[in-house]
């Protein structure tokens, strides 16, 4: 098994004045597990096809992991952020992230 060691990245919404917010990403840093590597080109009408990941990896999750993991929105793994397609946090102490497409959002 493949070890990983790599940040998640957090979406909160902040006040950056008052009425107006927006959105900022943290990063926090983890070790688990990749469970799975496969990789699949999404054809399309584009020029280029999206590339999207069919493996998962499996973080062990700290206290600050299990309260915002509806907020991931992207795990860094192999150079390349991507989004997480489903995210099951039914087996403590581990969070199980399958991967999706490459993400394209704001970043720290």
């Amino acid at each position: 098994m493949t070890r990983f060691y790599g940040a998640v990245g957090y979406s909160h919404t902040v006040e950056s004045e008052p009425g107006v917010a927006e959105n900022v990403i943290t990063e926090r840093m983890y070790y688990g597990d990749v469970l799975g590597n496969t990789g699949r080109l999404n054809e399309s009408d584009k020029v280029n096809p999206d590339l999207s990941m069919q493996g998962s990896i499996s973080i062990v999750a700290d206290p600050y992991a299990y309260e915002h993991f509806m907020k991931i929105k992207y795990i860094t793994w192999l150079g390349v952020r991507w989004k997480p397609s489903t995210i099951d946090a039914t087996k403590p102490p581990r969070i199980i992230l399958r991967l999706g497409e490459v993400y394209n959002g704001n970043a720290p």
